[in-house]
């Protein structure tokens, strides 16, 4: 399989997609989850990861995170995907690999783009046909994106503001809220092979931008230019993801 795109340039935005090995379902007890959203409130408090919004499945995560510089994105990943895996392996009695080893990041052009992006993300759980509404899912930041926690916050809610393009929350909600109407009643998937399989998304001057600053290894990547969403692709796929039939437990 080809290497999954792991470089970070500062003041970036990056979803992050990064699954389970051999996509075996190791997330689905509440406990694994909750312990990755442990590690993730860690990584924040260590490293001062800006997160904007994630989702924890039953065998991959979603993240969407800024790159502030000195590889805060690499280091807090490595701290979860590590504390995690040897909580799992501990806890079982278990030997071997519990994350691919590979995860794959896009970077994400601010508002417009954001806004799908951050919707994308809230929908993966009624895409895989486990809730009827992100609402309806715990193991997420659509709860306190919307309802911001006096302790042990993850969310930068500063961060989201500046992202999208506006003073308070109230207006990003309210669109990233339309954003998920829309998709509910289309019953449609929101752009999900650019969202979790591209290099870089968003609009033209945005794409050419990005591919510039990545410098000698952006020579290979190809632009892809399809109405108001460009995308900055390997030559091949490098991490599909796949939602349906996720099995869930709640013990």
């Amino acid at each position: 399989m080809p290497r999954a795109h792991r470089f970070f340039l500062p003041g970036y935005i990056y979803h992050i997609t990064h699954r389970c090995h051999n996509k075996d379902f190791l997330l689905r007890l509440k406990v694994d989850r909750k312990n990755w959203t442990e590690w993730l409130f860690e990584a924040k408090q260590r490293y001062q990861l800006s997160i904007l919004n994630y989702t924890i499945t039953s065998n991959h995560i979603h993240l969407l995170v800024k790159e502030t510089g000195n590889n805060v994105i690499p280091k807090s990943l490595h701290l979860i995907a590590g504390s995690t895996a040897q909580a799992y392996n501990k806890r079982k009695n278990r030997k071997g690999a519990y994350w691919e080893d590979r995860y794959h990041a896009t970077a994400v052009q601010d508002s417009s783009h954001f806004i799908r992006c951050m919707a994308y993300i809230d929908l993966n759980m009624v895409r895989a046909g486990v809730v009827n509404h992100p609402s309806d899912w715990e193991f997420g930041g659509y709860h306190e994106i919307r309802q911001p926690k006096s302790r042990y916050k993850i969310i930068d809610h500063n961060q989201l503001i500046h992202s999208g393009g506006q003073h308070t929350t109230m207006p990003i909600i309210n669109r990233i809220d339309e954003e998920i109407k829309t998709q509910l009643q289309s019953q449609g998937n929101i752009d999900e092979k650019k969202i979790s399989n591209s290099i870089a998304l968003g609009d033209d001057q945005f794409i050419k931008k990005y591919k510039m600053e990545l410098k000698s290894r952006g020579h290979s990547r190809k632009i892809n230019n399809e109405g108001d969403i460009n995308t900055l692709n390997e030559p091949k796929a490098a991490y599909g993801i796949t939602t349906n039939s996720l099995p869930f437990q709640n013990p």
